[in-house]
């Protein structure tokens, strides 16, 4: 789960990290009070999407006037904002974050995650912060430092300090520089999240260490201990597709091919998508109907798919371990009726019951096409798509 940037600061704040001052506001008026009561004479204006490159995009501006408030925050909110981490329509601007214009001296980065091949959480840093991180850092991965922490014995000051010391922090910075970085991993490990960056975090004139922006993601299976994350959750920055599909327990992703893919269990899942490549085709979606998929859960896992106007075909792949194969056959023809199908359909049954789903399948009289490969399927549904 993701969260706006003004949410992430709310959070970061809690946890006594320094941030900007700053106002989320959701209209042009809103905006120009908001510029008001944080006083001064140079203000920034942030757009609010799950979506990072938004400076590159057109979607945060420096305004030196309130006029200039007024101005910029009109062309923003409501804009379509376009960045290398949006699809190509973009996503709308529905909130604005207006905050104080801070100078600085330095820009730095430092983010938070987990390295699950170390088993170990990872400090990342770096001296060089701000828009163009991402390619300074694929041509110099070395301008990447990392620390590894065991979550068994947590966090130890001497390495902080050490990351500290090796992205250049002035000494008289040091201290609460230290502080910081430990208030930020202790806000990553308590909220369960997946990613917390903080990119750029500013040394100001002042010599004071700022969060200047906050993008942080939560592992959705720890929510449950996090009412108050939840809180957070905005579904306009989610697709309609996606949301319809958690309400039946469906771990779906819409993605950009025309060959819907239905299957039981996330491993395979990702193998299906992998087949349907190697053999030519394109994934419109990962889906996963999980071990214990009902009639109504296939059936509903088909009109989602089927909303997606760019699939030509669909895919379903199971394994029968847990889920048999007559109950995900007796599924699917019910879904073809309900949805009065008229694409093409592959359908591969592996397991327990496979025979009587095969069975069930040819007996419905309906036009499925059978495989009993991988390979076998994934070439019949990129055949059938083109």
């Amino acid at each position: 789960m993701k969260i706006h940037e003004y949410q992430g600061k709310d959070l970061l704040k809690k946890y006594g990290i320094t941030i900007p001052r700053g106002i989320p506001v959701f209209s042009v008026e809103e905006a120009v009070s908001a510029a008001k009561n944080l006083g001064g004479s140079v203000w920034v204006i942030k757009a609010q999407i799950h979506a990072g490159g938004r400076g590159k995009g057109g979607g945060v501006k420096l305004a030196n006037s309130i006029d200039e408030v007024r101005e910029i925050s009109s062309k923003i909110l409501g804009m379509q904002l376009v960045t290398h981490q949006t699809s190509p329509t973009g996503q709308e601007v529905r909130c604005l974050l207006i905050e104080e214009g801070i100078s600085f001296q330095k820009e730095y980065y430092i983010s938070v995650i987990t390295d699950r091949n170390m088993q170990r959480i990872c400090f990342l840093a770096s001296s060089e912060g701000g828009m163009d991180i991402e390619e300074i850092t694929a041509h110099d991965p070395n301008q990447i430092l990392k620390v590894f922490i065991n979550p068994e014995v947590g966090i130890e000051v001497k390495e902080i300090e050490k990351l500290v010391e090796g992205i250049g922090i002035p000494e008289t910075s040091k201290t609460q520089a230290v502080q910081e970085f430990i208030k930020i991993y202790e806000a990553y490990w308590n909220t369960d999240a997946d990613l917390l960056e903080i990119n750029p975090l500013i040394l100001s004139k002042s010599g004071k260490i700022i969060s200047l922006d906050a993008k942080i993601s939560f592992d959705d299976n720890s929510l449950f201990r996090h009412p108050e994350i939840v809180a957070y959750r905005d579904i306009n920055e989610e697709d309609p597709s996606e949301i319809e599909a958690s309400k039946f327990d469906l771990a779906y992703i819409k993605l950009d091919g025309n060959i819907g893919c239905l299957v039981n269990g996330a491993g395979l899942a990702m193998a299906t998508m992998d087949a349907i490549k190697l053999f030519g085709g394109e994934p419109a979606n990962f889906l996963d109907v999980g071990g214990g998929a009902s009639v109504e859960k296939v059936t509903e896992a088909f009109k989602i798919m089927l909303k997606n106007q760019k699939v030509k075909a669909i895919l379903v792949n199971i394994f029968g371990g847990i889920m048999r194969c007559d109950i995900i056959a007796q599924g699917v023809i019910e879904a073809c009726k309900s949805v009065q199908l008229n694409l093409p359909l592959v359908v591969r049954m592996k397991g327990t019951n496979e025979e009587l789903g095969r069975q069930m399948l040819e007996n419905s009289k309906l036009s499925i096409i059978t495989a009993n490969t991988m390979e076998e399927a994934a070439t019949k549904i990129v055949n059938v798509s083109k």
